[in-house]
């Protein structure tokens, strides 16, 4: 009998054991899929700063099929930014305890919005005036960190709650104008409505990333990242089946109109320009829509690469070892080519260094300019071309080296 006992003990103690994978400082997918996002993320920012000043791609009265796809594929960034920040904090608990977690949220959060004020703010204006300040994802980003510190310490299930509740209900809220609320407008706008905080004629502060529901996304996010320490075939299963549900939840409640998005969709002239009404989501703040729309997807990517990085994904592998270097690197770069291109086409560069509200954000463009989607295309591979090596440098370094301050950029 004691012999029994002991074979059940061995063979308790193996199915917990190969119910955990290996211990590993990265995962792979995650890195991949993130990769791919930022990469994608860069061809959104080369339009900005190419593209014609003040249009909307999305806008279906004014812009074309290949416009709008150019911007529609983008959306997938900034959600799977935040969720992959959620699943990262929760991997990280491998070599921190919770209380130490807390700590480096708190203080990468504080870091990120130190970096989009100051050195964000400057990659895009190239001046230092503070006469217009537009508030976008790493401030985001940092606050749900800083959110994400308090809620690691309530139970998964209150997690999950509270991002499902924010991500579910918010559009709720959406009735809710900022200037109803008198002095509390600008805490509406930190919140929910995007718009000004400080709006006088010295400076604009405008908030572009209202946090809810971000923070609710990025809790979510945590409490997926428990499943790396699964089984590899339950993992894949949960991503499988969350990935279709999403995306088929996505479609279902899309097709009836009634609520997820303030923005309903209609019949238009031809097939085609009602399938991008249906598509045409809200995105600030991202709406239930948009988000079931974005992450439905990108968490069937995750179960498609579980299984490794195939080997011509390798270059967006390394990338996304590297995220917030090329983030910051690369609208410097963008803005740089920018200010070359002012130069060569119209002789001077003056208006890149100005921008004196939102209409002339990130910088005051010359008449005329607009360098269409075939060479925003050119400059856009020429830009991950440029930083792929310098990505590939920074990710041997923080492989090499273990120095505290290289987890903060």
């Amino acid at each position: 009998m004691i012999e029994d006992k002991t074979e059940a003990l061995v063979a308790d103690a193996q199915a917990i054991i190969e119910d955990r994978p290996p211990q590993r400082s990265r995962i792979e997918s995650i890195d991949l899929l993130r990769g791919i996002i930022i990469v994608i993320m860069a061809l959104d920012h080369v339009h900005d700063f190419f593209g014609a000043p003040g249009a909307s791609p999305t806008d279906l009265s004014t812009t074309t099929a290949p416009l709008f796809f150019t911007r529609w594929i983008t959306h997938f960034c900034a959600p799977v930014f935040f969720l992959l920040t959620g699943a990262g904090a929760c991997l990280t608990l491998q070599r921190m305890s919770k209380r130490e977690l807390s700590r480096f949220l708190v203080t990468r959060g504080l870091w990120l919005i130190v970096l989009e004020v100051v050195v964000m703010r400057f990659a895009l204006q190239f001046n230092l005036d503070y006469q217009v300040t537009m508030l976008t994802v790493l401030w985001a980003l940092g606050w749900a960190m800083i959110v994400l510190a308090v809620l690691i310490h309530l139970p998964t299930w209150a997690i999950v709650a509270f991002g499902v509740v924010l991500v579910a209900g918010h559009n709720l809220l959406d009735g809710v104008q900022a200037e109803a609320l008198g002095s509390f407008a600008p805490l509406w706008s930190v919140l929910h409505a995007p718009g000004f905080v400080i709006n006088s004629a010295q400076h604009i502060v405008f908030v572009a990333y209202p946090l809810i529901p971000w923070v609710g996304v990025t809790a979510l996010g945590y409490a997926l990242g428990s499943a790396y320490r699964w089984r590899a075939d339950r993992r894949q299963t949960l991503l499988l089946w969350l990935g279709i549900g999403l995306s088929l939840g996505f479609l279902a409640l899309r097709l009836v109109n009634v609520y997820g998005d303030p923005v309903a969709w209609s019949v238009q002239k031809s097939p085609l320009w009602t399938a991008l009404s249906f598509l045409d989501t809200r995105k600030y703040p991202p709406s239930l829509l948009f988000l079931l729309m974005t992450l439905g997807p990108a968490l069937l990517l995750l179960r498609a690469f579980d299984g490794g990085v195939p080997r011509p994904l390798r270059p967006a592998w390394i990338i996304g070892k590297v995220p917030l270097f090329f983030y910051v690197v690369h609208f410097y770069l963008i803005h740089l080519l920018a200010v070359a291109a002012c130069y060569l086409c119209f002789g001077s560069v003056g208006g890149m260094f100005h921008s004196p509200d939102l209409g002339h954000f990130p910088f005051t463009a010359p008449p005329g300019w607009d360098f269409g989607l075939p060479t925003i295309y050119l400059l856009w591979a020429l830009v991950v071309l440029i930083l792929y090596p310098l990505c590939r440098w920074y990710a041997d370094v923080k492989q090499r080296r273990k120095d505290w301050w290289l987890s903060y950029l």
